[in-house]
């Protein structure tokens, strides 16, 4: 099938978010598990697998609709320095791609292709209901307990 030019390009940007958030995930995963904190190093890279599971949806999207799926563009990605930081830039990176996939899904609706729409608003989903809020979360988590006892709680131990 002969997908929409516009379409086939925008998925390749959305797939360049996700690789990229992928490849943040996964520094700041392996800082975490350096740092000892078990429990975030468990869900970051957890978070990690999800956004390769979004590339691995895209790219089938892409391959189907006769385009030809570009893995080697990334958008650059902040590394944090101390658990704070790289939590915000997470979210930073779950914003940006759940306003990349709301632009992208306008345009599925205007073109008419309702089974990428529906494949992105999956996408969208598990973005701002799961990703997006679970960061949230841990940062008004930091805000109630302070960063000494958050980061206590995350150790595993």
């Amino acid at each position: 099938m002969q997908g929409h030019p516009q379409i086939i390009a925008l998925l390749n940007d959305l797939l360049a978010e996700e690789l990229s958030a992928a490849d943040q995930y996964f520094i700041h995963a392996e800082m975490y598990e350096d740092f000892g904190f078990k429990k975030l190093f468990e869900r970051i890279n957890h978070e990690r697998e999800d956004e390769l599971e979004h590339a691995r949806t895209l790219i089938r999207r892409i391959l189907f609709l006769g385009g030809k799926p570009d893995v080697a563009k990334r958008l650059p990605i902040k590394v944090g320095g101390d658990v704070p930081e790289m939590l915000k830039f997470d979210l930073e990176v779950e914003y940006r791609v759940a306003d990349e996939l709301k632009k992208v899904i306008a345009v599925c609706e205007a073109e008419k292709d309702y089974v990428t729409r529906e494949q992105l608003m999956v996408l969208l989903e598990e973005t701002e209901n799961d990703h997006a809020h679970w960061l949230e979360q841990q940062l008004k988590l930091i805000d109630l307990t302070g960063l000494e006892n958050y980061q206590q709680s995350r150790t595993g131990a």
